[in-house]
């Protein structure tokens, strides 16, 4: 899968995500494209591109769900990447949740827009990072396996520094053509990224070169209070979901032993009385059983 993020200065990036089928995407790796102001290309004409990626949080998902399709209401998982120490916290409930290190996998809605918060950054420890996840399509798949195939999103070192130096930065996630894909070997631990033109919008690029799935969104936004973020800063938290491998396996209750009895029952009197009572012999004649 690839993602295409864009830096405040114009700079984009684009990061892709691997095909094996047609139909379900492998999430090896991302290749982030990181845009490079050029005023030289600025007169280059346009043509009209309905999604922007800088579009407000919510806007791209929000039109997705007004075009149909099994989108409303499926749960998609994301795998959340962050650098090696730095801790995330998703927001739930009006407050953000308990550090976790990554990787971690929950599942989320298409179209909310989800605020998280990212600590113990290397060399930034003390400074806090505000990214947002906004799912904007979903991974068709095997039946049963839907949780086999995350979206990968990496929170890089270089955009978190690059956040909190006051950039914003956009990163769109998207799915490669597996009948076209970008010919670049995929062998890192990490998303790879390549550089893209400033003037360019990272989601026609991604939706050029496969299907968006995601968008990232980070900058040096904080909240006014750092102890009880207000709702608006949240987006109003909405709804989650942790992976089923994450959760506490339930230990199952030793059966109870069965209790032996100390003498075999009596059988009742009745039952008795039939078994030693004589029975009347069945006398056989040529012609046939008379009595």
């Amino acid at each position: 899968m690839q993602s295409i993020a864009m830096v405040n200065s114009l700079c984009r990036w684009v990061t892709r995500i691997h095909a094996t089928t047609p139909v379900v995407g492998r999430m090896c790796f991302g290749v982030m494209l990181l845009a490079v102001c050029a005023s030289a290309h600025a007169q280059r004409a346009r043509i009209h591109y309905e999604h922007a990626g800088a579009l407000a949080p919510g806007a791209i998902g929000s039109r997705q769900l007004q075009r149909g399709g099994p989108l409303r209401g499926f749960v998609q998982p994301v795998e959340i990447k962050a650098p090696q120490g730095a801790l995330v916290s998703l927001a739930a409930d009006g407050k953000f949740e308990k550090p976790q290190a990554g990787p971690r996998t929950v599942g989320m809605f298409i179209s909310p827009v989800y605020r998280m918060r990212v600590t113990n950054i290397p060399l930034y420890e003390g400074v806090e990072v505000y990214p947002t996840i906004e799912i904007i399509d979903r991974i068709y798949a095997p039946v049963g396996r839907t949780w086999q195939f995350p979206i990968p999103i990496e929170l890089s070192a270089e955009e978190l520094t690059l956040a909190i130096e006051g950039k914003f930065v956009t990163r769109v996630i998207y799915l490669e053509e597996p009948n076209d894909p970008f010919p670049l070997a995929a062998g890192g631990k990490h998303q790879e990224y390549v550089n893209l033109l400033g003037n360019e919008n990272p989601l026609e690029v991604a939706d050029r070169l496969g299907r968006p799935v995601a968008v990232l969104r980070m900058g040096g936004r904080i909240p006014i209070n750092l102890l009880n973020p207000d709702a608006k800063f949240l987006y109003g938290s909405p709804p989650w979901r942790k992976s089923p491998r994450s959760a506490p396996a339930k230990k199952a209750k030793p059966a109870a032993p069965k209790k032996i009895p100390k003498k075999i029952p009596a059988a009742p009197a009745d039952r008795e009385a039939r078994r030693l009572a004589p029975q009347s012999p069945e006398l056989s004649f040529p012609g046939g059983n008379q009595r």
